[in-house]
């Protein structure tokens, strides 16, 4: 009988282990890798010089401050949030522009179009909990 058992238990063991990998969180990821070009990346700028820029427009007039940057998981595009107004970020409101619209030129950044007014004028952006 001992051996009956034990006869059954090594061929559990050996069928399991012949029965191929369980995964048990779904089918395999798979990642694809791109090749960067980094002599381009080179020229960028990093978020933590971003980060706390002043914003001006085409007249040389600062229009806000560079809050934050937001990358959302859906549209992998970076978002930038403004601080516009108020004194040493008292009473100022937070909004938000796609980074792209956002100019680097003479090592500032520049909004074309933008006045205080027309910033304040869109939709107050609030940073959730």
């Amino acid at each position: 009988m001992t051996r009956s058992i034990t006869l059954l238990a090594g061929a559990a063991i050996i069928a399991a282990t012949l029965s191929g990998p369980a995964f048990s969180q779904g089918a395999p990821q798979t990642i694809t890798l791109t090749k960067v070009d980094l002599q381009s990346l080179a020229t960028g700028y990093r978020t933590s010089k971003v980060v706390g820029s002043t914003v001006v427009n085409e007249a040389n007039v600062k229009v806000g401050t560079i809050d934050d940057l937001i990358v959302t998981p859906s549209d992998r595009v970076p978002f930038a949030v403004l601080s516009v107004g108020g004194f040493l970020g008292v009473d100022a409101k937070y909004v938000v522009v796609p980074f792209n619209t956002l100019v680097v030129h003479d090592k500032q950044m520049l909004l074309p179009g933008a006045t205080k007014d027309s910033l304040k004028s869109l939709p107050e952006f609030k940073y959730s909990n």
